[in-house]
């Protein structure tokens, strides 16, 4: 297994880290919530200690899992593994599955994740364009075509991370046919789920295909990134427990109050109620954003059908690149926070979010952004 190497992305984060900005225009995930938010419901005499709890995750918050990714009556909750964020689950899933000469299909753009484990595997990677005329559609029979007796896994995300593109169920089902020619294993990266704009949640993979994994997390949709909890969802338990024990002899996160507190924070009604929060906020950010984007005609994007980013193409000239631009962005007199679509292999894209609520800033971050484009020419 190779070196695990710095990414792009992760570049760009740490950079923003460094650079104090004071607008975000990248925020990808809701605005944060608080401990205050849950604090009367957590029980002061909760045990600290993890004798006694289950190593796949308390019972009640499994549960809430299966019921919010619409899965009650396929999975069960020995179906459910909680990680320490979805990332841990898409690590968990990937290192045991793939192999040197393994063969595995990602999607571009998309999340970076897979690839750089992959290739720290020595697993070949194939990669399948996602078609911007068509509004970032996965095509599918393009697809089809790369799939060979060595394919691994497919890894893809739905929502599509970073562009809100939406799969629907029968997309989903053949996506799923496709994978089961050979019983590769089919990854889908759901973290954006339940923040549709439009259309209903779509079905998880965990509930199509017998080896469709499904992760997630409370990250994006919540903003409880600092919590560090997701899942994996998966009918193999073969799977499942191999990735429990690959954990524990890895990261061995057993995060028992965090359970605790995502226990809380997705009990249905609450759940609910704080969905209604998060989208009312979000959505008048979008409609914001969506606004400056159609008032500059060297900007134009497929508006997300889910989630809170999108991509947007940059048609001017004068040496406009997204390299170009966040890097300009990021430093006085602007000090504002956007990310390269090249972190997506989309050098001719940067990718604009309406996450991070009042504290992103997004309309002090737009002026500058518009300034920043005059500068441009």
């Amino acid at each position: 297994m190779d070196k695990v190497r710095t990414q792009a992305l992760f570049e760009n984060l740490l950079q923003s880290v460094a650079a104090a900005p004071d607008s975000f225009l990248g925020f990808s995930q809701a605005e944060s919530l608080t401990l205050g938010d849950f604090i009367g419901d957590l029980d002061p005499q909760l045990s600290l200690d993890w004798n006694g709890v289950s190593f796949q995750g308390l019972p009640a918050l499994r549960q809430h899992v299966l019921v919010q990714a619409g899965l009650e009556n396929d999975c069960r909750i020995d179906d459910v593994l909680i990680t320490a964020g979805a990332a841990e689950a898409n690590y968990l899933a990937l290192r045991q599955c793939l192999r040197e000469g393994d063969e595995i299909i990602i999607e571009r753009p998309g999340w970076p994740q897979a690839e750089v484990l992959a290739r720290a595997a020595g697993a070949a990677i194939h990669i399948i364009d996602r078609e911007e005329g068509a509004g970032w559609q996965l095509p599918l029979d393009s697809l089809e075509a790369m799939v060979s007796p060595r394919t691994r896994m497919i890894f893809i995300t739905n929502p599509n991370n970073p562009t809100g593109r939406l799969m629907d169920g029968g997309e989903l089902s053949r996506l799923a046919a496709i994978a089961g020619r050979y019983d590769s294993w089919l990854v889908v990266d759901e973290v954006y789920a339940g923040l549709e704009w439009k259309r209903q949640r779509m079905p998880s993979i965990a509930g199509i295909y017998e080896y469709g994994i499904a992760t997630g997390s409370v990250s994006k949709v919540f903003g409880m990134q600092g919590l560090r909890l997701g899942w994996m969802i998966c009918r193999d338990r073969r799977m499942i427990r191999d990735a429990l024990v690959l954990r524990e002899y890895s990261s061995q996160i057993s995060n028992h109050l965090g359970e605790a507190i995502a226990e809380i924070a997705l009990r249905p009604d609450r759940r609910a109620e704080l969905l209604a929060r998060i989208r009312a906020g979000s959505l008048a950010n979008m409609e914001m954003l969506t606004q400056f984007i159609d008032s500059h005609p060297c900007l134009s994007w497929h508006q997300p059908e889910a989630g809170l980013i999108g991509l947007v193409r940059l048609d001017g000239g004068g040496g406009l690149s997204g390299d170009a631009l966040a890097a300009r962005a990021i430093e006085p007199p602007y000090r504002t926070f956007l990310i390269s679509g090249s972190a997506y292999g989309k050098p001719d894209h940067i990718r604009l979010g309406v996450g991070g609520g009042a504290a992103a800033n997004l309309d002090d971050g737009l002026v500058k952004l518009a300034a920043l484009l005059d500068e441009f020419g």
